[in-house]
């Protein structure tokens, strides 16, 4: 997003902006404030405001400073400022006008002569002296909290900012009673070698400093805009005919939401027209106990014992009901009201392709049709072996009955045999009788 408030360069950057854009929206700070009085002319040097807004450590932390020298310094500008004795490095965040409006939100006066000065620009060895300190804070933080413990104190060590110079730390801490960190301060000192500092802060305190997403999708309200944080106590949740759900009334710091405080006033100014002491009115049948109140239809809600109907009834009919049991008299019925809803009823949508022209029927033939071929190929390089097994067991079988072929042809064949001499039983037919004997040979039985 581009930033409407802080001067843009040659480039079409805004000047002194560290990420390019954004310092008006909130895009590279914390808690900011729109500065619509930045383009006003000055009248009056001399009555000008000489008094400027500075940020720390992402918009957590905000002071003002005097600024002697009428410098011209822009919003996003890195600057050194006075601190413990040192120098701190801050960041721009108001000037001008806007910066009285806000000492008055604060109750700072103008005048004051303890408000710091500004010194200059932060150079570039201001720079890298404050990174290398900035670095050392959530180290700091781990071994802070490792000694709160081993000195057995009940507290909870949230925070450490580093002064830019690291001559100074402070440390922010939780706790739910006072606390003697006498001893605690003198390990501190002794261990990170500065000046210490113990400031004590509120639950909520810690979560705009941290941050996070709300239970709305949304940056928590204390890290972005909320800076006075009053009491939250669940009778606010009452009015507003919320359920007392712990889980759920509860944001990111475990105490109740802050935004529960937001639409009280509306709900106190409509409960109003409800009348008193109607929690419980009676009937014929037996008293009837209020649920709610429902304060955008003026209606009230109550129950039977002997039944988990819950019944509404307009604030002339309950008025009505409580005036005839003052006179000792129970009405019959409650005559409740019949809610009509003026929601229009939605159809549930049809059933709509989204896929268009892709059926997910052609693409399962596609798929079937792929590993059918598959299928196919891995079966034929299976049989490709077997087929040369029989291939030659049918060789060798044909081969068989070849032979056997020839055997049987030769044996159809008619025998030639040579004419035997002095033979007088041979048959001119090539063929020799069993049944014929020789005469000089006895019969055999």
């Amino acid at each position: 997003m581009s930033c409407t408030s802080c001067s843009t360069s040659s480039n079409g950057k805004p000047g002194g902006c560290q990420s390019n854009g954004g310092c008006s929206t909130g895009g590279c700070n914390r808690m900011n404030t729109h500065d619509w009085l930045r383009n006003l002319p000055i009248s009056d040097f001399a009555s000008a405001c000489k008094v400027i807004e500075v940020t720390f450590n992402q918009g957590t932390r905000k002071d003002f400073f005097r600024n002697p020298a009428l410098h011209n310094y822009e919003k996003g500008d890195l600057i050194a400022v006075e601190g413990i004795s040192g120098f701190d490095v801050g960041e721009v965040s108001l000037t001008g006008e806007i910066v009285r409006l806000q000492m008055k939100k604060r109750n700072v006066k103008e005048d004051n002569p303890e408000m710091k000065k500004v010194l200059r620009h932060a150079t570039d060895r201001d720079i890298d002296i404050w990174k290398q300190n900035k670095a050392r804070e959530p180290e700091a933080v781990i071994r802070s909290r490792a000694i709160a413990r081993q000195l057995k104190l009940d507290m909870k060590i949230s925070q450490v900012e580093m002064q830019a110079d690291g001559r100074k730390a402070t440390f922010f801490y939780i706790a739910d009673g006072r606390v003697d960190f006498r001893e605690l301060i003198k390990v501190y000192a002794s261990e990170f070698k500065v000046k210490v500092e113990m400031r004590q802060i509120g639950a909520r305190q810690e979560a705009g400093k941290v941050g996070g997403i709300g239970s709305c999708g949304r940056e928590l309200c204390c890290s972005t805009w909320l800076t006075d944080f009053k009491s939250v106590n669940t009778a606010a949740a009452r009015y507003q005919n919320l359920s007392i759900n712990q889980t759920k009334l509860s944001g990111q710091c475990g105490r109740l939401k802050c935004c529960l405080n937001y639409e009280l006033d509306t709900y106190l100014d409509a409960l109003q027209h409800f009348p008193d002491n109607c929690d419980v009115i009676q009937v014929t049948k037996s008293n009837a106990f209020l649920v709610k109140k429902d304060i955008f239809k003026n209606l009230m809600w109550y129950t039977l014992p002997d039944s988990n109907k819950q019944y509404p009834l307009t604030i002339e009919r309950v008025i009505k009901i409580k005036e005839l049991n003052k006179q000792g008299i129970r009405p019959d019925d409650l005559e409740p009201v019949e809610v009509v809803s003026s929601k229009v009823v939605e159809k549930e949508p049809e059933f709509v392709e989204l896929v268009g022209q892709i059926s997910l029927r052609s693409l399962d033939k596609a798929d079937n049709k792929k590993r059918q071929q598959n299928r196919n190929q891995n079966q034929q390089r299976g049989q490709r072996p077997q087929q040369r097994q029989q291939g030659g067991g049918q060789n060798q079988q044909g081969g068989n009955q070849q032979r056997q072929q020839s055997d049987g042809n030769n044996q159809n064949r008619p025998k030639r045999n040579k004419p035997r001499p002095n033979n007088p039983n041979r048959n001119r037919g090539g063929q020799q009788s069993s049944n014929q004997q020789r005469p000089d040979k006895p019969q055999q039985s």
